[in-house]
């Protein structure tokens, strides 16, 4: 495993083997390409830090799942024929975009924990925070009272972000790629923690009835980080979909 520099500095990815690489691994937000170091073992491969995270440069704007994807369409020149793609929880959201806008050019998908569907009906926020966000706007509630507000509201993820990373993850949260999955001709193995409380099995399974082509495995006792928590059973997908 070795970090290396790719599209002029613009990303940072973790190369795994030494033959020509066939599997491109997309990670979750706020990790790096090398959680699938266990997973990709005995393998070649490209883990990517996405843009925002680990070595690679944040992004200049806010963007969603699929200009990421077009960032990332640009790795595909790496490999000499349609990689394996794999893709966990917002790596999956990039890796869906990336299948559907180049359907030749990707190979079968390992999708796990990937916040597909949105299965919740939006709430409109409290009247108390709409209130303080229009107070906010005519500068009687100060910007960091505001930003108090924001966090006390937020999850881990939203708490951590600041910036244009903040921006970007509201953004892909919002984002629903039923339109994507349709158009996604590749077979799609979906590879699930049944303990999975940030992506359940049921967005996999409501997943499935716009695939063309798919199959979902669920892990026992594993909850939503897979390329950690189960690796073995990850890298054993991933042979599968190389045979």
């Amino acid at each position: 495993m070795a970090l290396r520099s790719f599209l002029d500095g613009a990303l940072f990815a973790e190369v795994y083997g030494t033959e020509a690489p066939d599997v491109l691994a997309l990670h979750g937000w706020g990790r790096r390409g090398r959680d699938f170091s266990a997973a990709l073992e005995g393998k070649s491969g490209i883990a990517p830090d996405l843009p925002g995270f680990g070595a690679s440069p944040v992004p200049d704007e806010a963007i969603g799942a699929d200009a990421y994807a077009d960032i990332v369409a640009k790795l595909l020149d790496s490999f000499d024929r349609p990689p394996v793609l794999v893709g966990h929880s917002f790596g999956g959201r990039v890796a869906v975009c990336l299948a559907a806008k180049h359907p030749g050019r990707v190979g079968p998908l390992i999708l796990t924990g990937v916040p597909l569907i949105r299965l919740k009906t939006w709430r409109r926020p409290p009247v108390s925070f709409r209130l303080a966000r229009r107070l906010n706007t005519l500068g009687v509630v100060s910007d960091t009272r505001m930003e108090r507000l924001r966090r006390s509201r937020g999850s881990a993820d939203y708490r951590a972000a600041t910036g244009v990373m903040r921006d970007i993850l509201v953004t892909v949260i919002n984002e629903s790629y039923e339109p994507q999955l349709g158009r996604i001709m590749s077979p799609v193995h979906l590879l699930w923690g049944a303990d999975d409380t940030e992506a359940p099995v049921r967005v996999a399974e409501a997943a499935m009835s716009l695939l063309a082509d798919s199959s979902l495995e669920v892990l026992p006792g594993v909850g939503h980080f897979v390329p950690i928590e189960a690796p073995g059973a990850l890298g054993k997908a991933i042979d599968g979909a190389l045979a």
